[in-house]
């Protein structure tokens, strides 16, 4: 296959289509076409500017072109790795995939020099300043097939380069720099974690998962645990996706197309509460299981609040005008009791509060004698209003810093 050849068909992509909008193949086929043109010292610029602009790009993320382009391959979103999981895209797209990856692994091994193979010697040499990629070996047919069978794990398009997302105008958008935060890190509330995460093991294994409220004081670690177990299963097919309660309109038509997504996903809402007359009390009730589409089987909603019961209430509204004031009390109750596991995190008792201390002292490197680090940091928690994990956590940077207290 000559190099025009080689161009038009990398402009004839169909399974892999989508490849063409990534800014590395882009510069390449803009870099095939200008060789395409090339005949002599006129077209030159325009093949050497072409060539220094695909290197660019490549060598924002390395030098192998090979391996670059395998990459973008396994990871593309096209109908043949969506369909993967449910028995094949079909006959006509499996074959089309077959050969466009023939096709690709013969463009993954083209360096410069093979572009420059059939020109004549006195342009060779003035392209000789331009740096060389590489290239490597590799099946690109047997990987993609290895990712095909993993989709469930390793997933494909955004969701297999990130792993936490948030809602934007109804869109997905990753996170590029999630909290790190592990559970190796959150000391104190273990036996209140496990609850939440075998239910997280039940929602990746394909069993029955319940939607899971954490509620209770300010600073226990909630949210923490959400995002830890996010961090923690991410190799195993979990992905998180972080609601706004304003957004929870825009969430059933986002539930629809995960549901086809071979992946597990959380739908989390931290700090969560009502106005008795909030619109998007009724939203989250269907989202929870009223709507008659059911809950999703790849989907479970977590969420996090310092009220056991979501809906504020005042006192006038116990002694208002409402003749059903039993019913109107049911309908604010139950949505806290759409959520299958609720899991409470109390605020720490002293005992418990000095083993989280010593904990992260060990994990910050803070040498300090422990009848110190408790006297330190119960009069650190006084003032800072209370014991809690977040109070220890900010107590022990405070050491770890230098800073005298």
């Amino acid at each position: 296959m000559n190099l025009k050849e080689i161009s038009t068909r990398l402009d004839g992509l169909v399974v892999f289509r989508s490849l063409l909008q990534d800014p590395v193949l882009r510069q390449f086929a803009q870099l095939l076409h200008a060789r395409c043109a090339l005949q002599g010292w006129p077209e030159l610029r325009p093949f050497v500017e072409a060539t220094a602009s695909f290197e660019a790009a490549l060598f924002e993320s390395g030098t192998d072109w090979t391996a670059a382009l395998r990459e973008r391959i396994l990871e593309d979103d096209n109908v043949c790795i969506r369909k993967a999981a449910s028995g094949g895209a079909g006959q006509i797209l499996e074959g089309c995939m077959a050969e466009e990856l023939r096709f690709l692994q013969q463009l993954g091994s083209l360096g410069l020099d093979d572009l420059l193979e059939d020109l004549p010697e006195e342009l060779r040499s003035a392209c000789g300043f331009l740096p060389r990629w590489s290239c490597s070996p590799a099946d690109f047919a047997a990987d993609y097939a290895r990712r095909c069978a993993e989709v469930g794990q390793k997933g494909y398009g955004m969701f297999a380069r990130h792993h936490v997302f948030m809602v934007e105008d109804g869109v997905l958008t990753p996170v590029r720099y999630p909290d790190p935060q592990r559970l190796s890190e959150l000391p104190g509330y273990e036996r209140e974690r496990e609850k939440v995460i075998a239910n997280t093991k039940a929602l990746l294994a394909g069993l029955p998962a319940n939607n899971v409220l954490l509620y209770g004081d300010a600073g226990t670690g909630k949210s923490s645990t959400v995002k830890a177990i996010a961090n923690e299963f991410a190799a195993d097919g979990l992905r998180l996706v972080e609601v706004k309660k304003n957004q929870l309109y825009q969430i059933p038509a986002l539930m629809d197309q995960l549901a086809q997504n071979p992946l597990k996903f959380i739908l989390f809402i931290d700090d969560l509460s009502f106005s008795a007359n909030d619109d998007n009390f009724a939203a989250l009730k269907a989202i929870l299981e009223g709507s008659v589409g059911g809950r999703s089987q790849n989907l479970a909603v977590y969420a996090t609040s310092n009220r056991r019961h979501l809906i504020k209430e005042t006192l006038s509204d116990r002694s208002g005008d409402d003749i059903h004031e039993a019913d109107t009390r049911q309908e604010l109750m139950s949505l806290s009791a759409r959520f299958g596991l609720t899991v409470t995190f109390q605020q720490p008792d002293k005992q418990r509060f000095e083993a989280i201390l010593l904990d992260l002292a060990r994990q910050y490197r803070v040498q300090l004698p422990s009848d110190q680090l408790f006297i330190k940091g119960e009069a650190f928690a006084l003032r800072a209003g209370g014991r809690s994990p977040r109070v220890a956590k900010q107590f022990i940077e405070l050491c770890a810093a230098g800073v005298k207290l």
